[in-house]
């Protein structure tokens, strides 16, 4: 196939299935395994703890960020870690059942996850150079609800089915029927592997095959010290609290949230089955994110980010006070608790599709994927270090106040908002 043919080939045939596989990885490492680290009997001080450190390679990312914006291609990057991860989620499937499954797991998602950190680079590096501003900006919503599905899929799908197993097979434990999941996920990303490899089209990019280790190295330092001067001292500091904060209560709530729906009534939670936190959590709550992403998507793009910031802003904090609702209320009606999840998770898609765009915005310029790379590992950042203590918060108040707490931390995603600069123009058709 000449580029030129690629040149002609529509986004709608790579980014879909691009950012499923962005987000397959990571809602497997940052919330699948919540649950079943919950089903294996931890507490939520510790899966907090342990699977908050496997956000790290998220983190850390911009450190070898340049190896791939100067090595190889991006698409060379996006298919060599997607063969990877099917591999690594195989490794979790023999590990499961054996009697060193923690430690074999966590070896494994650690693998996951930086194959899954690393093809997050190389993907947006590819996005960033396949489209123009305009179209990064009307596609926003597009990539963010097709990742979105994933977590649909992970969470609405994989759960569900995990609990199914269950009562098929009950003459196997738990360890068993997880690891029979990961197996199929394993053959799911070698699919997804051999779609690309045909697919997606070769775009004229940077290869650099040839550079010593001392030239990688001054690239890494050229693009830090670029990062970091690209604006004032001032509007930088701004900008650091805004990438590490802006998500700040959403941190605390996440990992939480779902053990919330799962634990029983007697220990401050829900007691919702697998198939019914399938359903509300993973499915109708997921659908007002994918509904949140599009519609925020469609409004930056038509008025520009500016024009939206601050209802986005608000989008992604206040809904959280349904958890404070049902903490109390404890509702058994399952469509209630579907209707609250998906009002908050719509204002979630909302307000994450704000930092999506100034992340975009802010990297603009030389080493722009490395740039980008670095704004996400700042974000996740701040997701890591309050998810990893949430659960010792939750532990020692109980889920009542901790989301109390929770809606007080908001206060901080308006005053980190309320510094960062944003050009009126950006993301408008032009």
């Amino acid at each position: 196939m000449t580029k030129q043919t690629d040149k002609k080939r529509s986004p709608w045939s790579w980014i879909p299935t691009l950012y499923f596989a962005e987000g397959l990885p990571n809602v497997i490492v940052m919330t699948v395994a919540v649950v079943m680290y919950m089903e294996l009997g931890m507490s939520d001080t510790e899966i907090a703890l342990y699977t908050g450190w496997l956000g790290l390679p998220w983190v850390i990312k911009p450190f070898w960020s340049p190896f791939v914006d100067l090595l190889k291609t991006k698409r060379w990057w996006v298919l060599a870690m997607q063969l990877l991860l099917g591999s690594a989620f195989a490794g979790v499937a023999f590990t499961l059942p054996t009697a060193w499954w923690f430690q074999g797991s966590m070896f494994f998602f650690f693998l996951m996850a930086f194959s899954s950190a690393t093809h997050d680079i190389a993907a947006d590096g590819f996005y960033m150079i396949e489209l123009d501003s305009h179209d990064q900006s009307w596609f926003v919503g597009i990539r963010n609800t097709c990742y979105r599905i994933a977590v649909i899929f992970g969470q609405g799908v994989l759960v569900p089915v995990a609990g199914l197993l269950q009562k098929a097979l009950p003459d196997h434990d738990k360890a068993y029927t997880w690891s029979l999941v990961f197996f199929g996920l394993a053959g799911i990303f070698i699919a997804i592997w051999l779609y690309h490899r045909f697919i997606m089209p070769r775009p004229v990019d940077r290869s650099n095959e040839n550079m010593t280790a001392t030239e990688v190295l001054h690239g890494l330092k050229e693009m830090l010290v670029t990062f970091f001067t690209k604006k004032p001292a001032r509007q930088i500091f701004f900008v650091l609290l805004f990438l590490l904060l802006y998500r700040f209560p959403e941190a605390m709530l996440t990992k939480m949230a779902s053990t919330f729906l799962l634990r029983p009534i007697a220990e401050g939670g829900l007691g919702l089955t697998k198939e019914a936190f399938g359903l509300a959590y993973g499915t109708v709550g997921l659908v007002g994110l994918l509904l949140g992403g599009i519609v925020g998507g469609m409004l930056a793009s038509r008025d520009g980010l500016k024009r939206w910031l601050w209802p986005f802003v608000c989008a992604i904090t206040l809904p959280d006070i349904v958890y404070v609702y049902m903490s109390y209320a404890v509702p058994s009606n399952l469509w209630l608790i579907s209707f609250l999840l998906f009002i908050e998770q719509f204002g979630y898609g909302l307000g994450f599709t704000a930092l999506t765009l100034y992340m975009l915005y802010f990297s603009q310029g030389e080493f722009k994927t490395s740039h980008y790379a670095i704004c996400t590992g700042l974000s996740y950042l701040g997701l890591m270090l309050p998810g990893m203590v949430s659960g010792w918060i939750k532990d020692m108040v109980g889920y009542r106040e901790f989301f109390i707490i929770v809606m007080f931390l908001c206060i901080i995603t308006f005053v980190v908002t309320a510094f960062i600069k944003i050009d009126p123009e950006f993301g408008k058709k032009k």
